[in-house]
């Protein structure tokens, strides 16, 4: 046998090899880039959803002037504790960046919270202003985690 043809069907086998491997692996990551963003996408969403809830949650107690300060408090506490666990999923799954923005809208809302606690009326200068400061924060957050899901800007 001469050494050509056998270097012929080692290089032969090496390019089918490489050919059938290389796609292969680009399938798989691409695959998993896309369960990687399905995930994120997930906990975005109910980590909006859950702030929301609060925020609702607390400005029903802010329009409730006949509530007992004690009972206003268990429950504006009640209203904003699902966001805690949601937050430290955030803090593993999402980007620095979107970290630090979630915690961000995750303080102004335990403002807003505390000043309903402290008898808050939805009339008042100190509500509006946690209000517009929480709103302020949650905008910023659901930006970055739009340029997150569609790949725009530099948020990873």
């Amino acid at each position: 046998m001469e050494w050509t043809s056998l270097v012929g069907t080692v290089v032969g086998a090496v390019v089918t090899t490489a050919s059938a491997v290389l796609p292969d692996r680009r399938r798989r990551h691409r695959e998993r880039g896309e369960r990687e963003t399905a995930v994120r996408r997930a906990l975005y969403a109910e980590y909006l959803a859950v702030l929301a809830e609060a925020r609702t949650g607390c400005a029903v107690l802010a329009r409730d002037t006949g509530r007992d300060p004690a009972d206003r408090f268990t429950a504006a506490r009640e209203v904003f504790a699902p966001c805690e666990r949601l937050r430290y999923q955030m803090a593993v799954t999402a980007p620095p960046v979107l970290v630090e923005a979630a915690h961000t809208a995750h303080r102004r809302l335990r403002d807003f919270r505390d000043r309903v606690i402290e008898g808050a009326l939805e009339h008042e200068p100190r509500y509006r202003e946690s209000t517009a400061a929480f709103n302020e924060a949650l905008a910023e957050l659901r930006a970055l985690m739009r340029e997150d899901l569609l790949g725009e800007g530099a948020v990873r």
